[in-house]
This record gives structure tokens, C-alpha cells and sequence, in this order.
């Protein structure tokens, strides 16, 4: 029987694309003990390649977690300065540039995403990258006052040391830099574990790691289920965090496995089902363009998804009629022609979910708008569904679908609307609409958010935090606030006078 590959070729946009399979750990790829698996293209539930992709049993996490602890014992954590970790960091975004439509191509067979938005990923990817390349020489303390002169306090903030790292599929390499350049900026190593559906792009991205020059050990890929390799991650001993992106109840496991371990840090960004509230004095075309956006944008996968659109009664028929041709409008095909806007769901299990959840909301009395059935034959499509006439207590109003499915509720006012927009057990982002500076001052403070858009959606920034309220998980990425969840705070007290101990 031959040998599993470790290489196989893609060949997508007339280019030849030769893509890792193994995983890789230790500056390597290597064959992996776990069950290899096939990623499917959900644009025709097809294999993207014929040969399969290397999966991590508890061993190879063992080995990976090895290398990353050598890594940072002797080079990436204690004698690496800022400034190294700044260059390898920047090279590397240099190297995601110049290879961003390989990138590109590679994902959106692999995930089913547009290839336009696949390389709109990538570039946040490299940018992101940069971002926190700025901030590896400038990781700094405080110097404190003493309580004499000839003592003082200060605090050293240190990288926690080995971290794992497991993301969803629906933003591969954004979500890989968002995890990886803050750790690797304050000089922790990294474990990491892409999505089972879409590994594909992030073995690229380990190929590029080694191209930059990093010390091995720094960065290694594991591969696998969540049940195993996952699980492997959360529940290991030698491990000194975890970070995790996906669904509160994963997150709910994920937070437990670290607890009974040896109680590691754990962030979570997890669900959402984010409300966008929509007054009287907003733009009413601006609020529906940025309404249709945040739902629609990567067929309807995303956590922060405006899946609640919250609409004053004097203009909820005017908006849910322009929203309802706006969703009509969105084209679905191919992937790889950049004329689609909206490409397959991921995978058949979450095409039979949402389309669970559209017969739901028939059954709860909701009007379909537009939408509401599969596009084409083959494929995993859902055409862009709008629910009208819908209730807060609604399932469909209340649980997070995950696809392009949008529900529209009517206020009668401002008391209300905050009200219902909090009546929810997510609190991951929120939107507000209107034009009147005191109205959007008053509702911002009352909203349970971790993020709150102004008449926009979606709109993200590296210098900015991103993350949950409730169970929309813990902690913050990106901006100063997302190295925090990399470093410990060690105080120091120091004693350089002659002052004597005291007498006991």
C-alpha cells in the first residue's frame, strides 16, 4: 500500500498550485497518526483533491506541544528580541502579499467563499500581521513608587509560553493572523488547528512561516476533528493557553477541558445573533445596503452577522420592502468568478440546518420576503432569505442559523428596541442607524455589545478590540487589548537600601 502524500497539486485560475497535506510540526510536514479525511468543495460536494489531508492523533499534539515548548525555552521566548520577532513577522506578511491569489484560490475551493472576499481575508491576514509587528518591541510595564527611597515596584509583562489556537472555517487565514500575530508578537509559541473543513490555506500559510525564517518550533499545524485533535489541545497539561473561535457550545467544553487540566487561560469569541437597530432619521437605502452586507456577507457564516434587524414601525414596510430587493439582488455561483457575491454553506450538515431553520420560521408564522429555498441543483446554495413580520420570542429570532437567513422586527420606540436587542443570551456585536447624535450616544451605552457599529456594519479595525458580552464569549482580539491575553503581569518589589528585615 503506498504511503499517504504530503503534497498534492491544485490546479485553479490557470495556475498549478502545489499544497501541503501533512502536518507540520518542528519546521516539518509529517504524516500524521489520526483518521486523514478529505475537504470537500461545497460548491459540488466534491473533494478538492483526490488524495486526503493528514490528521493529528493525541501523539503528534504531544510532539507539536514539544516543539513549541523547546522553541520557546531556548530561542523564540527568551532570547529573541522585539525587534527580530517584528522583522520575521513583517517578511512573512510580505510573503502572504506576494502569494495572496494562490491563497485565495486555495480557500475559496476549500471553504466555498468568493474569490474576491477570500483575498480581501488574506490581506487583513498580512495586515494584521504588521500590525502587531509594531508592537513587538514595544512590550513594556510600569515603574511604580516605592514606600522609601531606596525601594521600588515595577511590573514586567511576559509571554504566557506555549499556546494553542483553534479556528472556525469560516475566515481561515484572517482568523489565523488575527490568533498568531499577537502571540507570536510578546514571544509566545503556537499550536495550531484550522478548521477540519478548511486546512488547506493554513498549510500554505506554514510552507510561508518556514520561507520567513522562523525558528522551528515557533509555529506548528495540526490537523484534525475537534473531538480529537481539538480536545487534545484544551485538555493538554503542558499547554499555558488556549484561545478558541466558533460555537458557545464548543466554547463551553473548550473552557472545562482547560479547567480540569491544569486550569490554563482561555479566551473565547463565540455566537452571536447581533441586532441592528434602525430609527426614523436613518439613511433608509444606507441602513438596508449595510443591513444586507452584515447578514449576507460569506453566505450568511459569520458570528458577528446582523441576524436581528431591529425597525422603527414608521418605516419598517418602506425598509423590509428595499431589504427584500437587495437580497433578490445578490448573485450566487461559481466561486472562482468574481462577478458571485455569494458562494455555497459550508458543508451539508449546516446546509440541511439552515434550511431546517427557514421551514421553522414558516412554521412560527414569519413572512418570507425573499428567499426562503436553495439555489440551483447542485451545490450547497441558499438564496439570501428575508423574514418579515417576526417576534423577538421566535426561534428564528432567538437562536443563532449561521446562513443567509435575516429576520426583521418592528419597534414602536427607543425603550423598546434597546430592550429587545438585549434579550438575547449572545451579546457578540450590535448596529445602530440613525442620524440623531444624542439617540445614538443614549442607546450605544445600553446596548450589551462588544462591538457597536454606527451606521455601518462589519467594519473592523486592527487598533480596535474585538469580542463578546454574555456568551459571545471571553476576552478581546485585535488592538493593545488582544496582546493582553498573551502575557502575564509579574510584579516586582525590590529592596536596594540597607533597610533590614523586620523583626517577626
Amino acid at each position: 500500500m503506498a504511503s499517504p502524500k504530503l503534497y498534492t497539486t491544485i490546479h485553479a485560475l490557470k495556475t498549478k498550485i502545489e499544497v501541503p497535506l501533512g502536518l507540520f510540526i518542528d519546521g516539518e510536514f509529517r504524516r500524521g497518526g489520526g483518521a486523514a479525511f478529505h475537504t470537500i468543495n461545497p460548491e459540488n460536494e466534491q473533494p478538492v483533491v483526490a488524495d486526503t489531508v493528514q490528521a493529528a492523533s493525541k501523539a503528534d499534539v504531544d510532539a507539536a506541544v514539544s516543539a513549541a515548548r523547546l522553541a520557546y525555552n531556548t530561542t523564540w521566548g527568551q532570547t529573541v528580541e522585539g525587534s527580530e520577532r517584528s522583522r520575521l513577522m513583517r517578511k512573512l506578511a510580505d510573503l502572504i502579499d506576494r502569494d495572496t491569489c494562490l491563497l485565495a484560490a486555495v480557500e475559496a475551493l476549500d471553504g466555498g467563499k468568493t474569490v474576491t472576499w477570500c483575498e480581501g481575508d488574506i490581506a487583513d491576514a498580512s495586515a494584521c500581521l504588521r500590525y502587531y509587528a509594531g508592537w513587538a518591541d514595544k512590550i513594556h510595564g510600569q515603574t511604580l513608587e516605592g514606600h522609601a527611597p531606596t525601594k521600588m515596584s515595577f511590573t514586567l509583562h511576559e509571554p504566557v509560553g506555549v499556546v494553542g489556537q483553534i479556528v472556525p472555517f469560516n475566515y481561515p487565514l484572517m482568523m489565523a493572523g488575527w490568533a498568531i500575530a499577537p502571540a507570536l508578537a510578546v514571544g509566545c509559541s503556537v499550536v495550531f488547528k484550522p478548521a477540519e473543513a478548511t486546512p488547506l490555506s493554513t498549510l500554505l500559510l506554514a510552507q510561508l512561516v518556514h520561507e520567513a525564517g522562523f525558528p522551528k518550533g515557533v509555529f506548528n499545524v495540526v490537523n484534525g476533528s475537534g473531538r480529537e485533535t481539538g480536545a487534545a489541545i484544551a485538555e493538554h497539561p503542558d499547554i499555558d493557553k488556549v484561545s478558541f473561535t466558533g460555537s458557545t457550545a464548543t466554547g463551553r467544553g473548550i473552557a472545562v477541558a482547560a479547567a480540569r487540566s491544569n486550569l490554563k487561560k482561555v479566551s473565547l469569541e463565540l455566537g452571536g445573533k447581533s441586532p441592528s437597530l434602525v430609527f426614523p432619521s436613518a439613511d433608509i437605502d444606507e441602513a438596508v445596503k449595510w443591513s444586507a452586507f452584515g447578514v449576507f456577507e460569506n453566505a450568511g457564516q459569520s458570528c458577528s452577522a446582523g441576524t436581528r434587524l431591529l425597525v422603527h414601525e414608521s418605516v419598517y414596510e418602506q425598509f423590509v420592502n428595499k431589504l427584500a430587493h437587495a437580497a433578490d439582488a445578490i448573485k450566487l455561483g461559481s466561486v472562482l468568478d468574481r462577478s458571485t457575491q455569494q458562494g455555497p454553506q459550508i458543508h451539508r450538515a449546516q446546509f440541511e440546518k439552515v434550511m431546517q431553520y427557514i421551514d421553522i420560521g414558516k412554521a412560527e408564522g414569519a413572512r418570507v420576503v425573499a428567499g426562503g429555498t436553495r439555489y440551483g441543483d447542485t451545490g450547497l446554495f441558499i438564496r439570501p432569505t428575508v423574514f418579515a413580520d417576526v417576534h423577538n420570542g421566535m426561534r428564528i429570532a432567538q437562536e443563532e442559523i449561521f446562513g443567509p437567513v435575516v429576520v426583521v422586527i418592528p419597534f414602536k420606540n427607543e425603550d423598546e428596541a434597546v430592550e429587545m436587542a438585549n434579550d438575547t443570551s449572545y451579546g457578540l456585536a450590535a448596529a445602530i442607524h440613525s442620524k440623531q447624535a444624542d439617540e445614538v450616544g443614549r442607546v450605544m451605552h445600553h446596548l450589551k455589545a462588544g462591538t457597536v457599529w454606527v451606521n455601518q456594519y462589519t467594519m473592523l479595525s486592527h487598533n480596535t478590540p474585538f469580542g463578546g458580552y454574555k456568551q459571545s464569549g471571553w476576552g478581546r482580539q485585535l488592538g493593545s487589548y488582544g496582546l493582553d491575553a498573551y502575557m502575564n503581569v509579574k510584579g516586582v518589589s525590590w529592596n536596594y537600601g540597607p533597610e533590614a528585615a523586620p523583626k517577626l
